[in-house]
């Protein structure tokens, strides 16, 4: 029997949100630029490689194959053939590539579907309102359905705006994105230069606000006490 939870890459990440990503659901990390998103997502696919499954990856900021190279290390060569790699270039052909997803997972069978960013391309489509909501929403349940179909953890990213009026940031896509993903984090910027904190925002079983300090490194992250 496929087990339920599979290793971030993080020990401390692993540890916040009770034993690591849940299969047959969306995991969601949103927080301001720099504050290690991507470097998440690139973590728990190299974990999930180095464990000899394969992983869908959905970039549309553009990918670093130099940080995938310092967080893979020496295992870099022995695991890139297993990362399938697609680059939408505006939000219409987002929804394409999602959709053309499904044929590497058929195929390959991954252990982990990522998405960094499900809301940059969005971002430029805001001017049509609800219509764009409306396509997001979509997206993210076609992402769910591999989830349960493929019995695998989806991880996604997700910008933020600011609320002027609590001076507080929000992830993007409102109450749908919330809806969709079982398991939020929120990345924050410490006071101290290099300081970063993750946040429990919505968990079924852990106690929301549970936090952990860490810093980026060369190599991924670090948890600081």
């Amino acid at each position: 029997m496929k087990t339920e939870k599979q290793t971030t890459g993080s020990p401390a990440l692993d540890t916040l949100i009770g034993g690591g990503l849940e299969i047959r659901t969306i995991t969601q990390f949103y927080g301001e630029p720099a504050s290690g998103k991507s470097t998440f997502c690139m973590i728990a696919a190299v974990a999930a490689l180095r464990a000899g499954q394969s992983v869908a990856y959905i970039d549309t900021e553009g990918f670093s194959i130099e940080r995938f190279r310092q967080i893979a290390g020496a295992d870099t060569e022995a695991i890139a053939d297993r990362l399938f790699l697609f680059e939408p270039v505006d939000f219409e052909h987002q929804g394409q590539v999602i959709a053309e997803c499904e044929k590497v997972l058929k195929a390959h069978k991954p252990g982990l579907l990522v998405m960094d960013s499900a809301t940059a391309l969005y971002r430029t489509d805001l001017d049509k309102g609800r219509d764009a909501l409306q396509v997001l929403t979509k997206q993210m349940i076609h992402l769910l359905g591999y989830a349960k179909r493929y019995d695998i953890p989806v991880v996604i990213t997700n910008q933020v705006y600011m609320d002027t009026s609590r001076n507080t940031c929000y992830g993007l896509g409102g109450y749908a994105l919330e809806h969709i993903s079982k398991v939020i984090i929120r990345l924050e910027k410490g006071e101290m230069p290099g300081q970063r904190r993750a946040r429990l925002i919505k968990h079924r079983s852990r106690p929301e606000g549970a936090s952990f300090d860490y810093g980026i490194t060369e190599d991924g992250v670090s948890e600081r006490t």
